[in-house]
């Protein structure tokens, strides 16, 4: 992180709520259901800026980003859903706005995923038992 210094890691962590921007069509985008979100951060790595197009052209979507006064950051990676039906990653901690009667929608995206999923799984097994 800019802000960062090597020689003195004290009060180089990343904390507090931060604002994501989400690609819209993105997964991330659909369960949160708008284009930026507040989430806190307890960290001190990040993802170095000049790997992402080796990353995308790997597959990976960044799909969430940050900018504020220190520069761009990603926040929210994604495998497009034809690879996986769920598979999103976040920088911040979607745990720390979660409560029982609320889960965090990274969360309960990632519920509704596996119900689809293991629904799409039973409707074949019945498919292919009646075959």
């Amino acid at each position: 992180m800019p802000e960062g210094d090597r020689e003195r890691m004290g009060g180089t962590m990343r904390l507090g709520a931060r604002e994501t921007i989400l690609k819209e069509g993105s997964v991330a985008h659909r369960v949160y259901g708008t284009d930026k979100v507040m989430e806190r951060h307890r960290h001190r790595y990040e993802v170095n800026p000049a790997i992402v197009p080796d990353l995308e052209a790997a597959g990976l979507c960044f799909v969430g980003r940050n900018t504020d006064e220190s520069g761009e950051r990603m926040e929210v990676i994604e495998l497009d859903e034809t690879v996986h039906p769920y598979f999103v990653a976040a920088q911040f901690h979607p745990e720390f706005t979660s409560r029982p009667e609320k889960p965090n929608p990274l969360f309960l995206g990632l519920l509704q995923a596996s119900k689809t999923k293991a629904a799409a799984v039973t409707d074949k097994k019945d498919v292919d038992a009646s075959s």
